[in-house]
């Protein structure tokens, strides 16, 4: 395995915000989740922020089910707890809506990124993987499981969350950009890492230079294995 996460894996939560002010690495999910009749638009990146935010929908189809103003009162109350940083308000308030509509996948995405916070990977995946099942349309969804499956250390686990992400949203910059991390630094496949680079940054209008960098550095290595190892592991400046 490969060394500590580098400033890589600054980027792995950055996704689209919908709707949502204050955007942030791990933006938030509505209350309901509408199932979209076609795959999502492109998913474009954000920049890092100090807080969490609720995870942002990402589909524009009509809810199969009209969800009770009340429940989407407490909903959107503790997305903005969690988008100012209060988590125990904002665990809280999602436990609520959980206890009583289990079947919805937005509270369950948000407390597995509040778990995932506070390195509670167990109580993270748990959460995340209710969600996918709740909600298996949900590009994003996937994506976040990705992160929480790398940080556990279930690496294939991650693959297949990431990949899962980009079949539903083949624009899915983010998962793009994870995935290619994750054959990168965990399975030594400099080929496909490469590829998925190169289609991240397709997807990137404003360019990245800290992947440009990363891609050249790919492209540059010669040796074994450990000296690829000792190339991804330099020190890396975190995209903020």
């Amino acid at each position: 395995m490969r060394s500590a996460d580098t400033s890589r894996w600054a980027l792995l939560a950055v996704l689209c915000c919908v709707g949502v002010a204050g955007c942030s690495s791990t933006p938030a999910l509505p209350a309901q989740q509408p199932e979209p009749a076609a795959k999502p638009q492109a998913t474009a990146s954000a920049p890092a922020a100090s807080a969490p935010a609720a995870v942002a929908a990402q589909t524009r189809s009509e809810p199969e089910a009209a969800i009770p103003p009340a429940v989407q009162k407490a909903f959107d109350d503790a997305r903005r707890a969690m988008r100012a940083g209060r988590m125990d308000e904002a665990e809280r308030g999602f436990k609520a809506v959980v206890q009583f509509h289990p079947e919805l996948g937005g509270p369950h995405a948000n407390l597995g990124v509040i778990y995932r916070q506070a390195n509670k990977l167990p109580e993270a995946v748990a959460e995340l993987e209710l969600a996918v099942k709740a909600s298996p349309r949900q590009p994003v969804y996937f994506n976040q499981l990705g992160i929480a499956y790398r940080l556990q250390g279930q690496f294939a686990k991650a693959r297949e969350a990431y990949e899962r992400a980009i079949d539903l949203d083949a624009n899915y910059a983010a998962a793009t950009l994870n995935l290619g991390i994750l054959n990168d630094l965990y399975f030594w496949d400099g080929k496909r890492a490469l590829e998925l680079y190169d289609r991240y940054l397709a997807l990137t209008p404003g360019g990245d230079a800290t992947v440009t960098k990363w891609v050249a550095d790919l492209k540059n290595r010669k040796g074994p294995p450990a000296a690829a190892a000792a190339a991804a592991s330099a020190p890396r400046k975190e995209k903020e």
